[in-house]
This record gives C-alpha cells, sequence and structure tokens, in this order.
C-alpha cells in the first residue's frame, strides 16, 4: 500500500518566477534584454580575448573561461523560462530537468573556483612580478582551469543521478523557474536524507574553500600594496584588482546571502530573485566590469574593429 504513491514522472512543472498574469510580459522582455546583453557581452569577451594577441595572457585566458562559464550558466535555465513564458506553459520533461541541474551544478561550481584561480593569478602578479611568467605558465593556467572543470562535473554528475534515481511522491511540481537540487529533494518519497547532506556539505565545503584561497590572495595583496612606496605603483595595482574584485563581492555576496539567511526568513520567492541575481545578472554584469574600464580591452576590440572593416575602406 505504501508504494502506490511512488512515480517516475515522464515531466515536471515549473511554478516560475512569478505567478501573476499582468508580470508576465513585462519579465518576458527584462529577461529577454537581459539575456541578450549577457550572450553577447560573453561571447563577445571570449572572441575578443581568442583573437588578440595581446589579450594571451593568463590573466585573459581565465577571464575568457569566466565568461563561458557566464554564458553557458545564462543559457541552461533562460531559452527555457523565455519559451515557457510565450507558450503559458511552465513544463520540463524528465530527462530535460535532469539535464538542466547537471549543467547548472557544472557551472555554478567552476565559477566559484575560478574565481579563486584569478584571485592568485592577482597575488602573483602584484607579490611575485618578475617571476610571474614563470609561476603562471601555461601548464598551470590549464590546470587552474581544467581540475575545476572535471571537479564540478564529478560533483554534478554525482548528485543528480543520486537525486534520479530515487523516486518521486505523486506530486511533480518544482517550486522553482528551473530544475534546481534543493527544490527537487522536496518531491522526493524517503532517503532524502543522505542526499540532503552530501548537498550541504559539498556546497559548504566549495563556498568556504574557494572563498578562503580568494581571501588569502587578496590579503596577501594588500599587505603587498601597502609597502609599496610609489602612489603610481599602488594606483597600478588596485587598478589590476579592481575588476576582479567587484565580481567576486557581488558573486560570492549573493551565494552568502542566499545561504547564510536564517530560516525564517528564509522562502522560495527570495531563493527566486537570488538565483535570478547570480544565474543571470552577474553573468550580464561580469563582461561589463572587465571591459568598461579596462583599457586593454578597449584597445583589442578597437584593433579587431579596424581590421574588420579595413579591407571595406
Amino acid at each position: 500500500m505504501g508504494q502506490q504513491n511512488l512515480t517516475t514522472p515522464t515531466e515536471f512543472i515549473l511554478l516560475g518566477i512569478t505567478r501573476q498574469p499582468e508580470l508576465q510580459l513585462p519579465l518576458f522582455g527584462i529577461l529577454l534584454l537581459i539575456y541578450t546583453v549577457t550572450v553577447v557581452g560573453n561571447l563577445g569577451m571570449i572572441i575578443l580575448t581568442k583573437l588578440d594577441s595581446r589579450l594571451h595572457t593568463p590573466m585573459y585566458f581565465f577571464i575568457r573561461h569566466l565568461a563561458f562559464i557566464d554564458l553557458g550558466n545564462s543559457t541552461v535555465i533562460y531559452p527555457k523560462v523565455l519559451v515557457n513564458f510565450i507558450l503559458y506553459q511552465n513544463t520540463i520533461s524528465y530527462y530535460a530537468c535532469a539535464t538542466q541541474m547537471a549543467f547548472f551544478i557544472t557551472f555554478i561550481i567552476s565559477e566559484l573556483f575560478i574565481l579563486s584561480s584569478m584571485a592568485y593569478d592577482r597575488y602573483v602578479a602584484i607579490c611575485n612580478p618578475l617571476l610571474y611568467n614563470v609561476i603562471m605558465s601555461q601548464r598551470l593556467c590549464h590546470v587552474l582551469v581544467g581540475i575545476p572543470y572535471l571537479y564540478s562535473a564529478f560533483q554534478a554528475l554525482m548528485i543528480t543521478v543520486k537525486i534520479f534515481i530515487l523516486n518521486f511522491c505523486g506530486s511533480n511540481v518544482i517550486s522553482h523557474f528551473y530544475c534546481d537540487n534543493v527544490a527537487l529533494l522536496l518531491l522526493l518519497c524517503s532517503n532524502a536524507q543522505d542526499v540532503e547532506l552530501i548537498i550541504i556539505v559539498f556546497s559548504a565545503f566549495n563556498l568556504i574553500s574557494s572563498l578562503v584561497v580568494v581571501l588569502i590572495s587578496y590579503t596577501l595583496i594588500l599587505l603587498a600594496v601597502c609597502r609599496m612606496h610609489s602612489a603610481e605603483g599602488r594606483k597600478k595595482a588596485f587598478s589590476t584588482c579592481g575588476s576582479h574584485l567587484t565580481v567576486v563581492v557581488v558573486f560570492y555576496g549573493t551565494l552568502l546571502f542566499m545561504y547564510v539567511q536564517p530560516k525564517s526568513t528564509h522562502s522560495f520567492d527570495t531563493d527566486k530573485l537570488t538565483s535570478v541575481f547570480y544565474t543571470l545578472v552577474i553573468p550580464m554584469l561580469n563582461p561589463l566590469i572587465y571591459s568598461i574600464r579596462n583599457k586593454e580591452v578597449k584597445n583589442a576590440f578597437h584593433r579587431i574593429f579596424n581590421n574588420l572593416f579595413k579591407p571595406c575602406i
């Protein structure tokens, strides 16, 4: 008798960002605009750092991968969200849900560790400038990017498989606008405690370990800057770190707000707003932060733009 409600749903119903009909059209327009800017900005950064030889440095190597992650993070979620707005049908198939969740976890964990790799890169650039090219070799750069990808893919696969091999109880309604692992845990019948513990332990480890690397790197950077005698040297050091530090504060601040807030004030509506911020708004802001005040990026853009239209003149 206890097994009657055990089902394997063929599809899930996503509650979406809002259930208020009057907000559907404005939200569709806003999300479409932000997603378009996100795609153009991150794709532009990937192409720019690949084509311009002067941007073939460790810093821009990491920025290119950050742009790839941001592009993937938003693309795995928002095309489906936008289609659902148009069709007024918030459904996602069982396997599409599992795939979306696996890719989302992969990208979000990768971003944490890419940001910590970038912090280490800035530490080496400021604290060991003479040995920078020796320490930040091409091999080390590939290791600092490759390991986060492999680690996050392993973790995403493990969590996704553990959730989707369990039984769901009757309801197939997900209280979110994408297949989030925490929202899916609520639909499981039993034996979800093990998966929940794995998610909590790994989430805490990922957030704390990557943040520790960032904090140690910037503490050492700050000490090195304080020992600098020239104001020009300090200004250059701060301008080198400014963009990355802004990205780090916004990204980690959003995640910490989501996970550290007390349970009494915790709600799925708050989670949705926070999720929109770190899956769409931050991926849109990152390429803007790295390009608006960055002369090297601006100069690279002008060089490529001029080369493209030179034959036409």
